[in-house]
């Protein structure tokens, strides 16, 4: 960790959340669809929607499901307070999960929330990016994934910045409690970069060698909803596997560090 996460890490103040649950959305037809471009060496991927309007796959809702039977093991007075990207495959994982859960917790959706804007690079593969932009190829190399904002969209550095403001709002919100977020798997490594106050290298170590599965989950806690978070699992899909549900892995892009 480094010095500026430690001194985030000491400061003590109100009393904020006191559990942190991040969930991956369930496979979307969109992760089929970028996966099998990648395998084909295409340069566009042929997605059914917009980035915001992609919906589950059939192995996604059945993930979905799965996750809804984990909630449904929690006791009553342990359930959380649950938000969710707007996004349409995080917003139905939710509200299946919390459905087939029985909770009866209403699901926020806030756009703090929703995936990294591709801007310029939106539905093209990385072969497609080298062979129709081959300067932003090279820019996005020098920089690396954490600093590099492509034309019209966001680096991760400026996820972060909205990451943070949601998540002083959630400990404001919600004391000494605990917080279910359905989400994507760049948010979830970058809230993770946040309360672990990560360095970018730390950071990118782990987006190069780790994909985050469709529908794990990954817990922290911070008793009393002061001090040092502290990481209790992560990318977890027992849930999935229990049930005999696939657990799929669609990755981005894992040249990661500047060069």
């Amino acid at each position: 960790m480094n010095d500026i996460g430690q001194t985030r890490q000491r400061i003590t103040g109100p009393p904020g959340i006191s559990e942190l649950l991040l969930v991956r959305h369930g496979e979307s037809q969109g992760n089929v669809a970028a996966t099998l471009a990648h395998q084909s060496g295409a340069h566009v991927i042929n997605v059914p929607a917009r980035d915001a309007d992609v919906e589950l796959s059939g192995t996604g809702r059945e993930q979905a499901l799965a996750l809804g039977g984990l909630l449904a093991g929690f006791p009553e007075d342990g359930r959380a307070a649950v938000w969710s990207s707007p996004y349409l495959r995080a917003r139905q994982t939710a509200e299946q999960a919390v459905r087939t859960g029985g909770w009866t917790t209403q699901v926020l959706l806030d756009e703090r929330l929703r995936d990294r804007e591709l801007g310029i690079l939106d539905m093209l593969t990385s072969a497609g990016v080298e062979a129709r932009l081959p300067r932003e190829a090279e820019r996005r190399r020098w920089l690396g994934k954490f600093y590099y904002r492509p034309p019209g969209g966001e680096s991760w550095a400026d996820v972060v910045l909205r990451l943070r403001s949601l998540l002083a709002d959630l400990d404001r919100l919600y004391p000494g409690q605990r917080v279910l977020l359905v989400c994507h798997d760049a948010v979830i490594l970058l809230i993770r970069y946040i309360v672990e106050g990560q360095t970018e290298g730390e950071l990118l170590d782990i987006a190069g060698t780790t994909a985050i599965l469709n529908a794990s989950v990954s817990r922290f806690v911070r008793p009393g909803g002061t001090g040092r978070w502290q990481l209790e699992s992560f990318n977890v899909t027992d849930h999935l596997m229990s049930e005999g549900i696939p657990v799929t892995e669609h990755a981005g892009d894992a040249n990661v560090h500047p060069r």
